[in-house]
């Protein structure tokens, strides 16, 4: 079920039918089919964000008129406040309440499992955000936990319903975003809910264990230790500062409240590199220093390469970014879970804010790995239903650059020419920093992009 937020937010419908309602700049007129057809762009979280611009360089311009959605919740002014005090150069506030909570629930977990065990930690996730007493901040929830109290954790991205039997979000918060003046127009921003409350977990977790004294009763007696795994460089590197400002600030507002089980959670960074191999040495060397939660990864393809390495380690992978469809079914023995929502309720979403603008051709570009083209497949199935069929609605992929690569690292000439010829009105981009890359191409090709 989708449910609206806001004044402006759009109204979605759940299941096939969608309510398509003219955008504020008034594009329902079929226009002219020619190889100069105008071209609105959409985007999705991997570059609808203030910090995309840059990686257009001289042609920053060319972001104005795009508009797209991505995972985020109406956050309070002192929520952005309390961000802006651990990094002050924020600009962009993507997945870094979905972060502050990833580590806020892993702490207290393990606060109510009375260990820092993994598999003791893991049993109590999902409890944590379901059949409680209701709270949402370090202090109180903390001192329920250490009473032996359950607890119904309600925080800076989870406000409506718990987590899943698979340890993910019931239900989710988008935001329509809309690129004015080479960043994010947040007058513009538009909510809108999905997902429904009635699929949040019903199950019993284990019973509290009561903090006595300074400690709980702890066999190995270490404190907890979290690991980073973010993308601090790579693709997805532009979205890392509210990733990490939001895990650091749910560590310093723990410790302040007295930590977990009597000491100071221990954070050990690490970078993902948005790179397979990079996240296989962290994740190596976070079990070497005995991490019993690690924080990440930020790319869905991540996560997936490395889950497995995590789970034989018998450690828990706890994304605040991952949004693949397909890792809520992973064979992970109860070790992964995430506070991002899953692309299944994304696509809808959108989906409309694509069809609003009434297209009659659509081109939809994503990165060939788990997260584009799961996410691909989504808005395709959400268009088909709104009676796109295959020959309206046209999807591409590429491969993703080489570490390092950035934004020069896809030759996307070819793939210009290919959606100049199609002469689409809507080009849906599904990727991270090298989609600079393809909104080049597409100028190179004199296509000209609507703003």
């Amino acid at each position: 079920m989708l449910v609206t937020r806001g004044p402006r937010a759009a109204i979605l419908a759940a299941g096939a039918a969608f309510l398509l309602v003219t955008s504020a700049c008034g594009t329902t007129d079929k226009p002219e089919e020619t190889a100069t057809q105008q071209v609105r762009l959409y985007g999705t979280d991997g570059n609808m964000l203030n910090s995309f611009a840059g990686e257009l360089k001289e042609r920053a311009d060319l972001v104005d008129g795009m508009k797209g959605t991505t995972p985020l919740t109406p956050l309070t002014d002192d929520f952005k406040e309390r961000l802006r005090a651990v990094d002050p150069k924020l600009t962009d506030f993507l997945y870094s309440a979905e972060a502050y909570d990833a580590v806020m629930i892993s702490a207290l977990a393990a606060q109510l499992a009375g260990s820092t065990a993994p598999a003791a930690i893991a049993k109590q996730i999902v409890g944590v955000t379901t059949n409680g007493q209701r709270c949402s901040d370090a202090k109180s929830c903390l001192a329920l936990a250490r009473d032996g109290q359950d607890v119904e954790y309600r925080g800076a991205s989870l406000t409506r319903a718990g987590f899943t039997d698979e340890g993910e979000p019931a239900t989710a918060s988008y935001a329509t975003l809309h690129f004015d003046a080479q960043k994010i127009n947040d007058a513009k921003t538009e909510f809108v809910g999905a997902g429904f409350e009635t699929a949040a977990s019903t199950k019993t977790p284990p019973k509290p264990k009561k903090q006595r004294g300074g400690k709980n009763d702890r066999s190995d007696g270490s404190p907890l230790i979290l690991g980073g795994l973010l993308p601090k460089t790579g693709d997805l590197a532009l979205a890392n500062p509210p990733i990490a400002a939001g895990a650091a600030l749910a560590l310093k507002e723990i410790n302040a409240a007295g930590g977990v089980l009597g000491e100071p959670v221990v954070w050990i960074d690490g970078d993902d590199g948005t790179s397979p191999v990079v996240a296989k040495a962290t994740v190596a060397s976070h079990i070497r220093k005995k991490v019993q939660v690690i924080i990440g990864a930020g790319a869905s393809g991540i996560s997936s390469a490395v889950l497995p390495d995590v789970v034989d380690a018998g450690l828990i992978l706890f994304s605040p970014s991952n949004t693949d469809s397909g890792l809520s079914k992973a064979d992970d023995k109860g070790l992964y879970f995430r506070t991002a929502p899953p692309d299944s309720l994304q696509g809808r979403a959108l989906a409309d804010v694509i069809l609003r603008d009434g297209p009659h051709k659509i081109v939809v570009v994503a990165r060939k790995d788990s997260y584009g083209e799961g996410l691909q497949e989504t808005v395709r199935v959400e268009l088909e239903r709104a009676g796109f069929g295959s020959d309206r609605v046209k999807l591409l992929t590429y491969e993703p650059p080489a570490d390092g690569a950035g934004a020069d690292g896809v030759n996307f000439a070819g793939t210009a020419k290919e959606i100049k010829s199609y002469a689409p009105e809507a080009v849906l981009v599904i990727g991270f920093a090298e989609s600079a890359g393809l909104i080049r191409a597409l100028d190179d090709a004199e296509v000209p992009i609507r703003h």
